[in-house]
């Protein structure tokens, strides 16, 4: 039995989807265990190309079990838009279930997140506007609804009407329309009719996966740099994107954890606002976002793009208790003569930071301190083993590790299942 989590080591979009979908190969239950439909993980595989918002990135294997943990908020009619389209694609949906405690996104929650944006003028936080921040709000408030209240429609009916007594107001404030109550009732069964019989609870599941030594994966969505309480606050998601959470979010004591993936890119992205110290503004910065195809899975938002960031990945591996990397995209960087990593940022006082991740106002001014690596200038896109790899790409990948303080478990080289590898 091994349980492992699978995190985002950056800032989001790392690839974690195509890391789930190769190890759910041999994977029993695979369990998202935060976030909601503001991210997207792009899967490619015999049933062609996916962006998957809710559902955990092991649903292409027939064999495993698959789950929407309790610290996910689920947006029912995302979910069923997004079952329906693999569906068409011949992808098998039985092993599909979602946690009776999972918070629930109901329209609302999205029309209060674009007024909410809007209402910050300049200052935009950069959310998606798919309500993800008024769900989670709404959850720690205890005034929002889980997706098991569906299955009780008195209770749920009793806990939509005190939910619209404070979201009306905050509606009216906010200059939108006030919901109609009965017309949620409505939707909500429509809800209950179409995922009622996918809604359990987890605990039962957790315990005899446990008891039968399955194999485990534990998906994260976003990345360390977004989490709420240790990335760069207030430009985060309202979630918390590391290991530290994931057994809470799946429903698992902590100490069945063996193993800590982190998923980097090979280079660094970014979605939304907020520091980004390695982004770059030049023709290496565009050739990056045009090689590695680098638009939001879920937004189609263009990424911001810069150099690895070590600085990061250091924070980021301890932050986690990461046991390993994986590495996505190396691919990307075959076309560049000279690549860059970032060693440490500079603060305006000349003091260089190596070992800690500064505060959000400081990230603002830090200027990144770089190492240049000779690029490899071949194609990697064919290589399926480390010995394949040009020696300079090898070079880079072992310098990377040293930054992490972590050994490298896999390198992805294309977006085809095959092309990633066991280091």
């Amino acid at each position: 039995m091994t349980v492992t989590a699978i995190v985002g080591a950056q800032w989001g979009d790392e690839g974690k989807g195509r890391i789930i979908d190769y190890l759910a190969q041999k994977a029993d239950v695979v369990i998202r265990f935060q976030g909601g439909d503001n991210a997207g993980h792009t899967v490619i595989n015999q049933h062609g190309k996916h962006a998957l918002h809710l559902i955990p990135s092991g649903i292409f294997n027939p064999a495993t079990q698959n789950i929407i943990g309790t610290g996910c908020v689920v947006n029912p009619q995302s979910l069923l838009g997004e079952m329906e389209s693999l569906t068409a694609s011949g992808v098998n949906l039985d092993n599909l279930w979602i946690s009776s405690r999972a918070a629930m996104l109901l329209p609302y929650h999205r029309t209060l997140d674009v007024l909410e944006e809007g209402a910050r003028g300049k200052d935009t936080i950069g959310t998606t506007k798919r309500g993800i921040g008024p769900a989670y709000a709404d959850k720690a408030a205890r005034t929002g609804l889980r997706m098991g209240d569906l299955l009780h429609p008195e209770w749920l009916e009793m806990r939509l009407d005190n939910a619209l007594t404070t979201v009306n107001r905050k509606l009216e404030i906010l200059g939108g329309e006030p919901v109609d109550g009965q017309e949620m009732v409505e939707l909500c069964t429509t809800f209950r009719e179409k995922l009622g019989g996918r809604i359990v609870d987890t605990v039962p599941m957790m315990r005899r996966s446990l008891e039968i030594k399955a194999d485990i994966l534990l998906e994260g969505q976003l990345g360390v740099m977004r989490d709420l309480d240790w990335g760069i606050y207030p430009y985060v998601t309202s979630s918390n994107p590391t290991a530290s959470y994931a057994a809470s979010g799946a429903g698992l004591p902590a100490r069945v954890i063996d193993r800590v993936v982190g998923v980097v890119k090979a280079y660094s992205t970014a979605v939304g606002e907020g520091p980004f110290p390695t982004e770059l503004f030049d023709a290496d910065g565009q050739k990056l976002r045009e090689i590695g195809q680098e638009f939001g899975a879920t937004t189609g938002r263009p990424r911001r793009c810069g150099w690895f960031d070590g600085v990061a990945i250091g924070y980021a591996a301890w932050l986690n208790g990461m046991t390993g990397l994986a590495i996505t995209k190396l691919d990307v960087l075959d076309a560049f003569e000279t690549i860059k990593i970032c060693t440490g940022y500079r603060l305006p006082n000349g003091e260089i930071i190596k070992d800690s991740m500064p505060a959000t106002p400081l990230l603002h001014q830090v200027t990144p301190v770089y190492e240049s690596w000779a690029g490899w200038l071949s194609s990697t896109a064919g290589c399926r083993t480390w010995d394949d790899l040009p020696k300079e790409a090898r070079a880079y990948i072992h310098r990377l590790s040293e930054l992490a303080g972590i050994k490298v478990d896999y390198v992805s080289v294309g977006p085809e299942r095959e092309q990633m590898f066991a280091v």
